[in-house]
Formats: structure tokens, sequence, C-alpha cells
């Protein structure tokens, strides 16, 4: 790993110990092993590896979407993964963002990213359209607001995917991957946008974000 920290805080987000990460394909699978790892509120990390290595696993595991095969993982002081109902809300002050988006290939754009929205917070598609709206003129999204995944190109796929996880506005965001496959122009874009929310976007109310981001290439 390689980190642009600051000063850590008093309490951290991310704390592990002993951690060893299974496979999304088969979690008996070891992909990385003995890892020791801390992350406190303003610090800004980008994890290098090469293609395969396991980079993917080990955000799955951290956005508590998979468990360590071992050790023990502390998001916010909560114990992960976090499944509970009671729990929720601490596993909510983290976002995901997928490579590739993830997104629902039946749902629009727009509708995609609202559904964080409405699934945790139950509101109609009317009363989250101020936010979504705002989400999508940030990400310049607007001419493909009302078109599906598939109908855009991947470029803007991962855009969309980026704002569905920043629309619940989490503490502390892993982005995967987010440069590969994508021209020059979206790539200064992406290091250009993930700069703002580490500095405190507008979107966010100027509130420096948290970053954990992977890459197989440390130059851009």
């Amino acid at each position: 790993m390689n980190g642009n920290l600051t000063a850590p805080g008093p309490n951290p987000i991310i704390e592990m110990r002993g951690v060893a990460v299974g496979s999304m394909l088969d979690i008996n699978t070891v992909m990385a092993g003995e890892i020791n790892w801390t992350m406190h509120a303003g610090e800004y990390w980008v994890i290098a590896g090469l293609q395969g290595a396991g980079k993917t696993d080990f955000l799955l595991m951290t956005s508590g979407l998979i468990w360590p095969v071992q050790g023990k993982y502390l998001l916010f002081g909560e114990e992960m993964p976090i499944f509970e109902e009671s729990r929720l809300k601490h596993r909510l002050r983290l976002g995901m963002v997928f490579d590739g988006g993830q997104l629902f290939n039946h749902l629009t754009v727009r509708e995609n990213i609202a559904l964080p929205l409405r699934y945790h917070h139950n509101l109609t598609a009317a009363d989250a359209a101020p936010q979504v709206q705002s989400m999508l003129e940030a990400m310049e999204l607007e001419p493909w607001a009302d078109s599906t995944p598939g109908a855009i190109g991947r470029n803007w796929q991962k855009r969309v995917g980026l704002a569905r996880a920043l629309i619940l506005r989490p503490e502390v965001l892993l982005v995967d991957n987010p440069l590969a496959g994508l021209d020059l122009r979206h790539i200064t874009w992406w290091i250009s946008f993930l700069g703002e929310l580490f500095h405190g976007h507008h979107l966010l109310d100027r509130r420096p974000m948290s970053l954990a981001v992977t890459t197989s290439d440390l130059h851009p």
C-alpha cells in the first residue's frame, strides 16, 4: 500500500489486524494474508497491485460484502462484516465504487443513482429527485440521465457508479480501479474529482472525504 497521509485522528476508521482476504469466487482461496492496516479520517490511500493480485477482493472485504478468512477487522469500531439491521448505520458510513459500476441494467442512470436513497431512506422518486439532480450535474451525466447503463460507454458507467456511492454521503469511499480502460480525458477528470472529494467537495458541504483507491499503475 502507498498512502498520502495527514496527521491521524484519535480513532481509526478502519483497523485490520492479521486479516486474510479470500477470493470473491472462492472464499477459501486466500488472495492476501497477514494484513495489518489502520486508516484514520482525512487520509487518502492508493493500493497498488498487478492484475489478479486481489485488489478487488480486498475492497469487497473492506466494504463488508465478503468476510475475512481470518483476523479481525473493525469499521468505526464495529466488527465487520455488518449484516444486522441495528448496526447498518455504521456500514452506510462507507461507500463502495465497483470497477465498471455494477449497475442495474433495467434501471435508468437516474434510477440507479436514486436507488440507495429510496431503499435506505424510504424516499419516493420525487423526494430523491433534487439530490439525484445535483449528482447528475456534478458527474456531467445529465444527457444520459434517462438512458439505461447498456446504452452508455464504460467511461460514463463508472461515473454512474461513483454517483450512486456518493448519494448517501459516506465518510469514507472505496474506489476499485477507477482509471482502468479510460481515455485521457476521463482519467484527468477522475484524478481531479477524487482530489476534490479528499479536500472537500461542494456536494458534501466541503466535508473532506477519506479515500482508498486501487490501481495497477501508480504513475497517474
